[in-house]
């Protein structure tokens, strides 16, 4: 991992190179995950944070703060937004605002991006029947 950080009352926020080999694989709600930009960047100021999912039974859920985008970057399946099914596929991008209940089946990697994060305490988990 690459970091170069300013001043931050006269600079832009900090660079940063990080390899996805470098990242721990762990658990999640998703599947398995790299955390790419995460809790532990924080101090650098990103705009986003980014996570690579192999995704795994995701469970539903909703944000009431982030908005996620979900970048397929190989596989595919079927993303639930608000109960609607919608086909992804290698190349497939979606948008997913906050309050909306999402969850993915199928066997895919995506590339998660936070706006303005993936936080632990922005996760609500929606009972199924």
């Amino acid at each position: 991992m690459t970091t170069t950080q300013e001043n931050p009352a006269t600079a832009p926020a900090a660079t940063l190179v990080r390899h996805e080999s470098d990242c721990a694989r762990e658990r999640s709600t998703c599947g398995w995950r790299h955390r790419l930009i995460s809790r532990e960047d924080r101090a650098l100021g990103p705009a986003a944070w980014a996570h690579a999912v192999d995704i795994d039974d995701a469970k539903l859920h909703y944000h009431k703060r982030s908005t996620e985008l979900y970048y397929v970057l190989e596989g595919g399946g079927s993303v639930l937004l608000d109960g609607v099914s919608q086909e992804v596929h290698k190349g497939s991008l979606v948008h997913i605002p906050p309050g909306v209940v999402h969850g993915a089946r199928g066997r895919m990697r995506v590339l998660v991006i936070g706006i303005p994060d993936i936080a632990d305490d922005d996760y609500f988990e929606v009972a199924t029947s």
